[in-house]
């Protein structure tokens, strides 16, 4: 049995190309990627200036809440801090990380352990005792791009991807949390990498990488539908 040369291309649904490709969701895209580049901003910000971010301006000036501070010590940089029992201790660069594959890997232990998977806890043990003086900074600037990325809507789609990876690796570790929504709230900024910035720089960004945006309007709307194939077409 021999194929024709013919070729098709496989057209969305109506419904994912309302919701992933329009601009007429456009808006609702812009309220999940800014609460998810909100988040991420949060904890980058923290990590790389030490402070803590709120949107509660009248929150701003106290020292709860000052832009710069210690707490990114540990992360990508070195120094010393007071623990809970009122101990001091000296962190390097990274030892947050190691901190955190360490808890991690306690929890592998046990009939019901939170971290199931024995090749995650020898990557966790490589970062543990190799890897936190890299890992930790790029994590700390990891985060902070992936939420001004987002927020500004700049490859939007990329962005999410790379939290969602985080976000993986968290849970991964036995951590819920605020995870698994990023995680869902990321895979549908995925899927609309065409519409979620256009209230963004993607607007501006992605006719130069070959995605240009296409006016859909009228009976060229009526036209855009998906068509079945000629049925002229045979295969002998």
């Amino acid at each position: 049995m021999r194929l024709t040369a013919e070729r098709y291309h496989i057209k969305e649904p109506r419904i994912a190309t309302w919701a992933f490709s329009s601009t007429r969701t456009s808006g609702f895209w812009l309220i999940a990627r800014l609460w998810l580049g909100w988040e991420w901003l949060r904890a980058g910000w923290t990590k790389v200036f030490g402070g803590t971010l709120t949107w509660r301006i009248w929150d701003w000036g106290e020292d709860a809440y000052a832009l710069t501070g210690d707490d990114n010590i540990g992360w990508i940089r070195s120094g010393t801090v007071t623990g809970a029992d009122g101990t001091v201790q000296t962190r390097g660069v990274g030892d947050a990380v190691a901190g955190f594959a360490q808890r991690a890997i306690d929890a592998s232990e046990g009939p019901h352990p939170d971290v199931a998977y024995s090749w995650y806890v020898e990557f966790l043990q490589w970062i543990r005792d190799t890897a936190h003086p890299v890992v930790g900074p790029v994590v700390a600037v990891g985060e902070l791009v992936i939420g001004m990325a987002l927020i500004a809507g700049l490859f939007t789609g990329i962005a999410a991807a790379l939290g969602a990876l985080l976000n993986f690796s968290f849970v991964f570790a036995g951590v819920a949390g605020t995870n698994p929504a990023m995680i869902l709230v990321s895979f549908g900024l995925i899927l609309a990498w065409r519409n979620a910035g256009w209230y963004g720089l993607d607007r501006k960004i992605l006719p130069f990488c070959g995605c240009p945006y296409e006016a859909v309007v009228g009976a060229d709307a009526r036209d855009a539908r998906p068509r079945a194939p000629d049925s002229s077409t045979h295969v002998s």
